[in-house]
Formats: structure tokens, sequence, C-alpha cells
């Protein structure tokens, strides 16, 4: 994990209601079932399909608070909308996001799941 994603999780772990979210244990059966590399790329298809967008006519309701590991991880990770990208990550709403902020992203994400299944 590179030290800004080590950072921003420090962060995001001393927000009451960030740090309210964990991955129960039939999330991390999935996890172990499906393998890490499935769950990534679901998270770079979350992503992609519900915060790369420019205009995003449903932001702040795209993400379900369950259904999905990722999901759980997104609400824990301020990943979730375009407004808590901005509010937590810097990443500016009303543009399309660029690969790099895709990437880091899912980093984010996937980095939050790893520590949740340790």
């Amino acid at each position: 994990m590179n030290s800004n994603i080590d950072g921003i999780l420090i962060s995001l772990s001393k927000s009451k209601f960030r740090s309210s979210f964990s991955l129960k244990e039939t999330d991390k059966k999935y996890i172990n079932d499906k393998g890490l590399d499935l769950i990534e790329s679901h998270a770079y298809d979350f992503v992609n399909k519900r915060l790369a967008p420019s205009i995003i006519p449903n932001d702040g309701k795209q993400t379900p608070m369950r259904g999905h590991p990722v999901f759980i991880a997104q609400h824990a990770t301020a990943t979730c909308c375009r407004n808590c990208l901005y509010k937590w990550h810097k990443i500016k709403p009303g543009n399309l996001l660029t690969d790099n902020e895709i990437d880091y992203i899912v980093k984010v994400i996937m980095s939050w799941i790893k520590i949740q299944i340790e």
C-alpha cells in the first residue's frame, strides 16, 4: 500500500460514520470464494459505471449500503459518490474520471478490503 492510501485510510478510520462500516462474515466468505482478482474487477466495473461519468443523475444514491463487499468498502472509504470523493479525496465532481483517478479509487477500496479480511 502506498503512503497516500495509508494516510487516507487512517483519516477515514477516525470518522465515526466511515469507521462504522465493516465486512460481515458472509462478505468475507464471498471474497474468499470469488478471489481478490474478481472482487477488484467488480470494483472497476462499479466505479466505471457509477462514479466515472461527469454527470450522475442519482449522485449520492448510486451506491447501495449492502449487497456486495465493494459497496460496503465504498462507503467506508468515501468512494461512494462524487461529493464524498471531493470531500475526502479532492477529486472534483463534474468531470469524467481519468484512468489514474479510477485506479486510485479502486486501490483505496481494495486496500480497505484487504485490511478487513486479514
